[in-house]
């Protein structure tokens, strides 16, 4: 477990020599950095679609993150890198290549890729956040446990896009994500079953990266095990207190029982998924079969792991989680969906639709 990787002091100052010390954040190195990326995505976009579809939506996010790095030193004295939040930068970055590669080889435009990753992440995570905040309304409203006081509306704000602490759930994010993505393909004229086809693969690889970030900060812990491969968490830790609230150890111990790295076998998942979906796309018969394959075979997974996790309880008088439970939906749904494939005729449709 490795919550915080490193902490970036923002007082620090570059010696460029002849040119002095600039700062690296505010109106220094970072910030000059962030903008020429900016101008050069702006320059590669009018050249390609001209200056009416210049991808304007993702240069306001761009803009949103150069205003942060500038304010940045008058908030705060360092920035902690996390590593559940590295991990999705990670997996975002990595999702997004693999995608824009294999649309370029549709002989379509990369950059559909980038901002429909853009489009998905940031619905995932709201959507991962506001299913955590419905599930966990103990820990942002009402009471505070720690301090036995009532929280006010700044720190349950504050708690709310804490994101930095954890608190993002997968299926918030499949619930939400989705909608954005046929906004984003309709905006687009993109075939929304031929993009799924291409993007199902780096979900998974996002999935990968996003669990390495759930074991690095401790969420979505295993049960306790005795096998060879268990691992223990510092005191501390999310696992460790939930460990010695439920009574199964003191709180003077050094470290956890161990325990199943649940994350991990999640993360092995996503590259066993990534992998099947990847090479199976070439073999494809039907526009969205690949998209279909892959959305049938997660909530299996899904569903099994939870018996090996101990972070969440059974629902609703049953002997399922929620997620066990959602898993059992989607896979309905998914099955549904490739019986409908099958009945239509083996075509595989082209990534643009036609027309203006």
């Amino acid at each position: 477990m490795r919550s915080i990787l490193f902490t970036i002091p923002l007082d620090a100052r570059i010696d460029l020599g002849p040119l002095g010390k600039i700062p690296v954040l505010g109106m220094g190195l970072v910030l000059g950095i962030w903008g020429l990326i900016g101008l050069v995505y702006l320059a590669l976009q009018v050249r390609r679609n001209g200056w009416k579809d210049a991808g304007f939506g993702t240069l306001i996010v761009w803009g949103i993150v150069a205003a942060a790095i500038f304010a940045a030193p008058d908030f705060l004295k360092e920035i902690p890198v996390y590593g559940y939040g590295t991990m999705l930068f990670l997996g975002f970055l990595v999702s997004a290549s693999l995608a824009a590669r294999r649309i370029r080889a549709e002989g379509a435009d990369g950059e559909i890729a980038w901002d429909a990753s853009m489009w998905i992440f940031v619905s995932g995570i709201l959507g991962g956040r506001v299913y955590y905040v419905i599930t966990h309304p103990d820990r942002f409203f009402g009471v505070d446990q720690a301090t036995g006081q009532a929280r006010t509306v700044l720190q349950t704000l504050k708690a709310l896009v804490n994101l930095p602490d954890g608190g993002l759930v997968l299926y918030g994010g499949v619930i939400l994500a989705p909608l954005a993505y046929f906004l984003y393909c309709r905006r687009r004229r993109v075939n929304p079953l031929a993009l799924g086809d291409i993007a199902i693969t780096s979900v998974f690889v996002g999935l990968m990266f996003g669990r390495l970030g759930c074991f690095l900060h401790g969420c979505c812990y295993g049960d306790t095990c005795n096998l060879p491969w268990g691992v223990s968490f510092p005191q501390g830790s999310v696992p460790f207190e939930s460990l010695v609230g439920r009574g199964l150890q003191s709180g003077d111990q050094p470290r956890s029982l161990l325990l199943h790295p649940s994350q991990l076998y999640d993360s092995l998942n996503g590259v066993l998924l990534a992998l099947l979906t990847y090479y199976y796309y070439p073999f494809r018969r039907r526009t969205g079969e690949v998209m279909a394959i892959g959305w049938m075979l997660y909530p299996i997974n899904r569903f099994l792991i939870e018996f090996l996790r101990s972070d969440e309880p059974a629902v609703w008088g049953t002997p399922f989680t929620g997620a066990q439970l959602l898993s059992l939906g989607l896979f309905g749904v998914a099955l549904g969906f490739f019986l409908w494939l099958q009945r239509k005729p083996p075509v595989v449709h082209p990534l643009m639709i036609p027309g203006p």
